[in-house]
């Protein structure tokens, strides 16, 4: 498939400067250096074919605003270089280029401008960004008086406009209220329904693996890897709270899962009497381990089913490693794209867990009523806690099993809201 973006070895350095007269000295006297070099970008490669939807993902920092901005020639790297084939529209900062004195109107016609499109090119599109605008008569008022969900609404409809090869989205999907975000990813839908290349930069690691078929994750100016977005967003979430290591990815910290039995030796593990997923995402400090966990159906059986509609638990066992902890415990299921479906917490349900002393071995049990339609989904157990304002974890075990529900039948959506449907027929 043809490549349509190529970033080959691309480095960008700032100099940072103490002082501004720092940086007049070393314009004066190029032997008198007074800055620090900042790199934003270390030497990152990948591509992008066309038709494809590339998320880019990392912490704040990482770089991928950056490279966007290479991307679109806002920036111009130190070395190494970006190819790119065909025409770019690019979401980076809805609104940048607007007049605050000019009326909406106005606006509209001087971003299209900039753009490079004629006059006659954006009378054309006048009413598809004003109807998806939806600001009313606002559209005829200095945007300086917007609040600014409208000024967001102005400025994603001007920037969507144009029909482009390529569309650059950073973060821009989030703006206004909940009926424009539905409005602005249906359009989204359509770029992607109509083949367009689309680079994808949000922290919502939901859409990230809904929407795109590849990801690219950076940390810290560094490209760490490639891959499918689960895989992505797992390693991103490792990175998050600190359970990677640059020096050797195979270096991360995994749970030992051959712990000393905590039932009687005639009985076995309730994760022996379940179906589990071979290549389980275990990791943690493991100052806590999660070292058991099973389904449980009404009626007490363990197995991966269970009725919809029928109230079951997901239990798992901790075993506590060090003294003074106040662990999170925490279960979710996700549907098989990565989405999450529900969960919750102990610290969501307000449940005190600093009593807790070292060698207790804690069972932990999620009782609820099963809503979600016949299917199959993964469940994913945790073990955290918060030290000041850090998220640290002790033991995680991610898509460790499938839930399965099933149900003699099935209405429309993702859960069941037991509806009652009546009919009358008037006489």
């Amino acid at each position: 498939m043809e490549k349509v973006i190529e970033i080959k070895n691309i480095t960008k350095i700032y100099n940072l400067y103490d002082k501004p007269t720092d940086r007049l000295k070393e314009v004066l006297f190029p032997k008198f250096s007074k800055h620090k070099e900042f790199s934003a970008l270390k030497d990152v490669s990948f591509d992008v074919k066309k038709g494809e939807i590339l998320g880019i993902i990392g912490k704040n920092g990482s770089g991928k605003s950056t490279i966007l901005k290479i991307i679109t020639n806002v920036l111009t790297p130190t070395s190494g270089e970006a190819i790119i084939k065909g025409k770019i529209a690019a979401l980076l900062e809805l609104g940048a280029g607007f007049n605050m004195e000019y009326t909406g109107i106005e606006n509209i016609y001087l971003n299209g401008q900039m753009i490079g499109f004629s006059k006659e090119e954006m009378d054309e599109k006048l009413d598809d960004i004003i109807e998806f605008a939806d600001i009313g008569d606002h559209i005829y008022q200095p945007v300086k008086t917007y609040s600014s969900g409208m000024f967001a609404r102005l400025a994603f409809s001007v920037a969507i406009s144009v029909d482009p090869d390529i569309l650059i989205v950073d973060e821009a999907l989030s703006v206004g209220d909940v009926f424009f975000q539905n409005k602005c990813y249906r359009r989204f839908d359509d770029f992607r329904r109509r083949g367009k290349t689309i680079l994808f930069v949000t922290h919502d690691m939901g859409s990230v693996i809904k929407y795109c078929n590849r990801c690219v994750l950076l940390n810290a100016g560094k490209k760490v890897a490639e891959g499918s977005p689960q895989e992505m967003v797992d390693l991103y979430k490792k990175i998050m709270v600190g359970q990677w290591d640059e020096r050797d990815e195979n270096s991360e910290k995994i749970i030992d899962q051959k712990v000393e039995k905590v039932l009687e030796e005639n009985k076995k593990l309730w994760k022996e009497q379940m179906v589990i997923n071979p290549d389980i995402e275990a990791y943690g400090d493991g100052r806590a381990e999660i070292i058991d966990f099973g389904i449980f159906s009404t009626d007490g059986n363990i197995g991966n089913n269970v009725y919809k509609g029928d109230y079951y638990d997901v239990k798992m066992k901790v075993r506590i490693n060090e003294d003074n902890l106040s662990p999170i415990f925490a279960f979710k299921l996700r549907d098989v794209k990565g989405s999450e479906l529900t969960g919750t917490n102990t610290m969501l349900e307000n449940i005190d867990t600093s009593n807790l002393k070292k060698s207790d071995i804690v069972t932990v049990t999620f009782r609820q009523k099963q809503y979600l339609q016949p299917g199959q989904y993964l469940l994913s157990l945790g073990c955290t806690a918060f030290e000041g304002d850090n998220l640290v974890v002790y033991s995680r075990n991610y898509n460790c099993c499938v839930l399965g529900v099933v149900a003699d039948k099935g209405t429309i959506g993702v859960f069941d809201s037991e509806s009652q449907v009546n009919i009358v027929v008037e006489e």
